[in-house]
């Protein structure tokens, strides 16, 4: 089974294989030397190492998390962020990767036309010990290399949601969204895109790693669920904004120093192709741009929250490389350094000016996920018509519209359901408490917090 995604164009890439913006259709016919087997062998380490690379940033999610909350529902996030990767690695298996990629086998609309839902089956992978004659797609890789590295964008898209609505929401009710946003949500909507589908088809949509297949939606799905849910208490109160400082600002920078490593196999291994000079060149160009992006975000986070507050502010600074990150995954390759570099700082301004904007609009977000992966994502998205020429801003802004509306919509559909048949948020009582003792009978830091 083939991955079917978009790639930018890049020269090298075009002479591997037949792929249209991070798209692909069937591969060239391989055949069956050593120099074949090496493009099979280094596609498949690249999503490999790709992959290993990205699941490292679950626990980057877990411990910004872990540092942004307050102590009392520390344990809490730990407990949902294993949970959430967890159950998506299931639920992609179970139905998410045949709903991303059909492989023409669409359950509504097809290839030429453009596809609108994907097919339903388990996935399934090689035979053990198979051989070139056996392999599903010789000339591209590995099945399950394909499979593990689309599974851990999957499970990017839920960490996305568990820092907003830290602190009052029940376990139970996140864990239930969790498997219907991973089971569903995110794989129906990467499939109009990564899997053929008619983002791709009729508009020509161009999202290299996901700015906003992976980011946004996971950002729409964490605003529906805080609009729904409602602001912690004592958070905005007689027209005041209460800070509640988070537990661990070590666990905080950890966290983000982990994403950004794993931001490496998240982009990077995007490029899909490592078996020529041009692939190779073209991952260590991606490789560059995505950390000066990073660089840029905070950076721009740190000169503006000292004018603006007179003081740097470490989390502004943190989200803001996180901010960075993601405006460059819709657009890695193509940049140049300096283009790269003023896109992640753009998106660290946006984090410092719309983190206050949600306070002054009553919505609660604990560690300004929603700044980070959904304005920047919207902003990284855009921006890739600034370096890709091959990118329309019609086909850009229509696919952000139609990509928000049905994550936001629907989320916001299983939020008012979840709420309705057995509630969202913790009793007054069990929040004051914390939701380490009154959900889950346990501290991550008893000696400081009895």
């Amino acid at each position: 089974m083939q991955l079917k995604k978009l790639l930018p164009l890049g020269v090298a890439a075009a002479t591997l294989l037949p792929m249209v913006a991070f798209g692909q259709d069937e591969g060239p016919a391989a055949g069956t030397d050593a120099s074949s087997d090496s493009i099979f062998i280094f596609n498949s380490l690249l999503f490999l190492i790709g992959g290993f690379l990205v699941m490292w940033m679950a626990a980057g999610f877990s411990m910004l998390e872990a540092g942004l909350v307050r102590s009392k529902n520390v344990t809490m996030q730990l407990t949902k962020n294993i949970a959430l990767f967890s159950l998506a690695a299931i639920m992609y298996y179970l139905i998410g990767y045949n709903l991303m990629y059909p492989l023409g086998n669409w359950s509504i609309g097809t290839d030429e036309t453009g596809g609108y839902l994907g097919a339903f089956g388990v996935a399934v992978l090689e035979a053990v010990g198979v051989g070139r004659d056996a392999a599903d797609d010789y000339g591209y890789a590995s099945t399950g290399s394909d499979f593990f590295f689309q599974l851990m964008f999957c499970a990017t898209t839920a960490s996305i949601v568990s820092g907003t609505l830290a602190e009052r929401i029940k376990l139970w009710p996140f864990l239930i969204f969790t498997i219907i946003l991973t089971g569903f949500i995110y794989p129906i909507q990467a499939s109009w895109k990564w899997g053929g589908g008619f983002l791709d088809s009729q508009f020509g949509f161009l999202d290299f790693a996901g700015s906003t297949v992976v980011h946004s939606v996971g950002g729409w799905a964490a605003l529906a669920g805080a609009l729904i849910l409602g602001p912690r208490l004592g958070k905005y109160v007689d027209g005041k904004v209460t800070a509640f400082p988070g537990s661990n600002l070590t666990l905080a920078t950890l966290g983000t120093f982990i994403l950004w490593l794993g931001w490496f196999g998240f982009n990077g291994g995007s490029q899909l192709a490592m078996g020529t000079v041009g692939d190779v060149a073209d991952v260590s160009r991606i490789f560059s741009n995505t950390n000066t992006a990073a660089a840029g975000g905070a950076i721009a986070a740190l000169i503006l929250t000292q004018i603006v507050y007179k003081k740097v502010d470490l989390t502004m600074v943190l989200n803001g490389a996180l901010a960075g990150l993601v405006s460059i995954t819709a657009e890695p390759l193509t940049p140049s350094l300096g283009a790269a570099t003023i896109i992640g700082a753009i998106g660290g301004v946006i984090v410092v000016f719309t983190v206050p904007l949600l306070d002054k609009l009553k919505i609660d977000d604990v560690v300004g996920a929603i700044p980070v992966h959904l304005f920047a994502g919207i902003w990284g998205t855009i921006a890739v018509i600034f370096t890709n020429s091959d990118a329309t801003f019609g086909g850009q802004i229509i696919s952000i519209i139609i990509v928000g509306i049905f994550a936001f919509v629907v989320s916001a559909i299983i939020w008012f359901v979840l709420k309705a048949i057995m509630g969202l948020r913790v009793s007054e009582e069990d929040e004051m408490m914390g939701l380490d003792k009154a959900e889950l009978g346990m501290e991550a830091y008893p000696e400081f917090t009895s």
